[in-house]
């Protein structure tokens, strides 16, 4: 048991834990990064077909995804994890561990981005809408070439807030036997016994990873913001 009270030269941090198995725990971030970025691509895939069959397509089919997403946005990632996990064997699908992270974050994902996309398209207005209409488009020519390149634009506050969130939520797929940046960071802590050393640098690496690409983001927004639409 450890005294209470720290000899001369002991920190409460071990910089000695962090060196020695600082490459193991970051041996886990590619994978963190893999089921962040397939995720986020996927949810974004879907998002935007979900949003605009929320908004421009027929009635019932706009109840039908409203009813959906909200279903999908209440469920916990770890249970919704778990159920793609041992339910897709049910009808015959098999996939290992990694896949299938990236298949429940992305659904998930899409569950919010489609509301990301969805207040953007609304913020572009119906006025382009008909103006599209007039020139001689259909609702998916229109919104492939009038609304989807302007509501990307107005959509990356959100989509980089939604980065974070997925970033940070693939910490859960150790439940599935995905060896990531998290896991990586617990098996160090049970074997040395210290958890604040490894849970401090994949901390750091989580924070790094966001700051990164908020300000990459931020940039680029402001670069591409619309005069005149949204906060550009």
């Amino acid at each position: 048991m450890r005294a209470t009270k720290l000899r001369r030269g002991e920190s409460m941090l071990e910089l000695d834990i962090i060196l020695r198995y600082a490459p193991l725990i970051l041996s886990g971030f590619l994978n963190t990064l893999v089921m962040t970025v397939s995720g986020i691509g996927l949810g974004l895939a879907l998002g935007a077909a979900l949003a605009f069959a929320e908004v421009l397509g027929p009635k019932p089919l706009q109840m039908v995804v409203s009813t959906v997403t909200h279903i999908i946005r209440g469920i916990p990632l770890l249970v919704l994890l778990l159920l793609v996990f041992y339910g897709l064997p049910s009808f015959g699908l098999r996939l290992p561990p990694l896949p299938t992270a990236v298949l429940a974050i992305g659904i998930r994902s899409a569950a919010y981005q489609s509301q990301i996309f969805r207040s953007t398209i609304e913020a572009v207005g119906s006025a382009q809408l008909e103006a599209a209409y007039a020139s001689g488009m259909d609702k998916l020519t229109a919104f492939r070439s009038v609304v989807l390149p302007q509501a990307l634009r107005l959509s990356m506050p959100g989509l980089v807030n939604e980065f974070t969130i997925v970033l940070k939520d693939t910490s859960m797929a150790y439940v599935i036997g995905v060896t990531e940046m998290f896991t990586q960071a617990v098996h160090v802590a049970q074997v040395t016994l210290d958890y604040l050393a490894p849970f401090t640098l994949a901390a750091l690496m989580y924070l790094l990873t966001c700051l990164t690409v908020s300000t990459v983001a931020n940039r680029l927004y402001r670069r591409f913001s619309i005069p005149g639409l949204g906060t550009g």
